[in-house]
């Protein structure tokens, strides 16, 4: 069958690696589409050199989202009528979600943020929503997922793609830093998203107490203006796309003020601390239960700025193993659904 899969957005990308991998060597035909989002297109062109782009970022303000999504959505709609795919496949792709509805195509849905205002829309309009164990069946409800459609795995979205990771101190010294000293990964927060419109002073305290305890910080921004913002002595920012899971591996530490990244860290056993000023999704709540996430949301909480022991080897992980075959199987049942 022809699986279509939308990136929209920079997490994505590793994402859908091993489902694009899954999904190919079983002898299925994949077709990709992708928003040019923070570096969302600059790392999935590589490892997909005939994805479609289609969209570009997202506007400030709900009423010029939804337009935005809308106007994208038209695009995408029309890339199905041609592509004619059996299933399409996101991780919240709203736009997708959208388009094929209109082009009669059956949607399958992931999702592991349950404060995300636009799952009213995807939840009601997906055929399967795939969700972690954490995610609250109030919101289910809420958002208009029946039972019968949701479907749920252990662990976190992220050890889908966490196997085979490894230290590697090149990726530091290929970014201009010292790999002798302690260095930080930091990412800013997603400013503008529908679920984090403000900003986040709490970040900007905690990187110059990173540089004033003589670290160094490996800064991954979502957007030019924060590169230009945070452009100073001791912070690196990649001039195009690093490896980012082998960085969070290496660093010292990492101080996230979102999600993805955050957890990914966490769960690489790197230091992980957040300043994430939204509302806390429950899987992140569940790391800093486990002791996996310090938080620093509270004003005079400061990180411990030192080196860390050096880890070997690579991640493996069951749970990874079997969050795939979830999301194969829900695209099966939807593909067989519609015959």
């Amino acid at each position: 069958m022809r699986v279509w899969i939308d990136l929209a957005n920079s997490p994505h990308v590793p994402l859908f690696v091993p489902v694009v991998q899954a999904l190919e060597e079983r002898g299925d035909e994949v077709v990709m589409t992708a928003r040019d989002h923070a570096q969302t297109v600059s790392l999935a062109v590589d490892l997909w050199p005939t994805l479609t782009v289609i969209g570009g970022e997202s506007p400030a303000g709900r009423v010029r989202k939804a337009t935005s999504i809308l106007s994208r959505a038209a695009a995408l709609r029309r890339f199905a009528r041609t592509s004619r795919p059996n299933v399409a496949l996101s991780h919240g792709s709203y736009a997708q979600i959208v388009a094929a509805r209109l082009a009669r195509v059956p949607a399958v849905t992931m999702m592991d943020y349950e404060h995300q205002p636009a799952n009213h829309l995807s939840f009601r309009f997906a055929r399967r929503v795939i969700v972690p164990v954490t995610f609250p069946e109030a919101s289910l409800r809420r958002f208009g997922a029946s039972s019968a459609k949701v479907l749920r795995y252990d662990g976190f979205k992220e050890e889908l793609y966490l196997t085979g990771v490894a230290p590697d101190a090149s990726v530091i010294v290929s970014l201009g830093l010292d790999p002798a000293r302690v260095t930080a990964a930091m990412r800013p927060p997603p400013e503008g998203a529908l679920y984090h419109a403000h900003g986040n002073p709490r970040f900007d305290v905690i990187l110059e107490h990173v540089l004033s305890e003589g670290g160094q910080v490996a800064l991954l921004p979502r957007t030019s203006e924060q590169a230009a913002r945070y452009r100073r002595p001791g912070v690196a920012i990649p001039e195009r796309p690093v490896d980012g899971r082998a960085l969070l591996a290496t660093v010292d530490l990492t101080i996230g003020a979102g999600g993805t990244m955050t957890r990914e860290s966490a769960l690489l056993g790197t230091p992980t601390y957040t300043v994430f000023l939204g509302e806390l999704a429950a899987q992140d709540a569940e790391l800093i239960r486990l002791g996996r996430i310090v938080d620093l949301r509270a004003e005079g909480t400061l990180p411990a700025v030192e080196r860390r022991a050096r880890l070997t080897g690579s991640r493996d992980t069951d749970r990874g193993r079997e969050l795939l075959a979830v999301v194969l199987g829900a695209v099966d049942a939807v593909a067989k659904r519609t015959g």
